[in-house]
């Protein structure tokens, strides 16, 4: 059970990777079919095909099933309500792009150093890379509720305090991304309506799909904190040791398991 959990967590993930890195990378194909590529783009680029729509609906069909069968493992708890899937699915994305970046990087250093040959596309590809793993990891940390806070003044007050520090807490979050939305859509709109790209020989979309990203990621974890907040909201008080003693003992059952095997 626990090898088809693996597999499972796997197969999805790495089927939305690919297929939506193929539809990002081919996106202007779509924005010409749809009809909303600017002129000089409909000169350059050919409508979106049959493979090309299919691929895209790929992407779909693979994260709709993975956040569908997503599980929770030991160490991240239970699954509270239906946003929480997708949280924890974008978690399980973040970790397979975090082996694809270190594998961009090693290729990249192997063939600079050992074959005198560098690429023109690792750098950036590191970078766009590297900037969705910081945008996702955000939405599951704040799901997982890993996220750094502080606790000093926290533990101290009675558990209806801690609900209206939590309720302040989760209504500056609110707003702060309800006001980067506002500030920021029109900017993020005309990027990836013009489909603006890097400037470099790669010349990746980054600004193009990272713009309406940050927005959308930042929307969603506003919504993973008000789910937060209504689920937490008639747990008991929790205390917060300077060690956390799950990991610890974590830790001691590991190293038992670890000394049992070379005895």
């Amino acid at each position: 059970m626990r090898a088809t959990n693996a597999l499972r967590d796997v197969v999805w993930p790495a089927t939305f990777i690919v297929t939506i890195g193929y539809a990002i990378w081919y996106f202007p194909h779509f924005l010409v079919r749809f009809g909303w590529a600017s002129d000089a783009m409909v000169s350059q680029r050919t409508p979106a095909g049959f493979v090309d729509i299919l691929v895209l609906l790929a992407a779909m069909g693979a994260i709709i099933m993975g956040i569908v069968t997503v599980q929770t493992s030991a160490a991240e708890g239970e699954i509270t309500s239906a946003f929480d899937r997708v949280s924890l699915f974008m978690g399980r994305v973040t970790m397979l792009l975090i082996v694809l970046l270190v594998s961009v990087m090693f290729y990249e250093v192997v063939a600079r150093y050992v074959f005198e040959s560098p690429t023109l596309w690792a750098n950036e590809l590191s970078l766009w890379m590297a900037s969705f793993i910081f945008l996702l990891a955000g939405l599951y940390a704040m799901q997982q509720r890993s996220h750094i806070r502080i606790y000093l003044l926290y533990d101290l007050f009675p558990r209806w305090l801690q609900r209206v520090c939590d309720t302040v807490s989760t209504l500056l979050i609110l707003t702060f991304s309800l006001a980067m939305i506002w500030g920021g859509y029109k900017e993020a709109h005309d990027k990836f309506l013009r489909w603006e790209t890097f400037g470099t020989a790669f010349d990746p979309p980054i600004p193009a799909t990272l713009k309406p990203l940050v927005l959308l990621i930042i929307l969603f974890v506003a919504i993973q904190a008000i789910i937060n907040l209504i689920v937490d909201w008639h747990k008991g008080p929790e205390i917060h040791a300077v060690v956390d003693e799950s990991e610890i003992e974590d830790f001691v059952q590991d190293m038992g398991a670890r000394l049992n095997k070379k005895v």
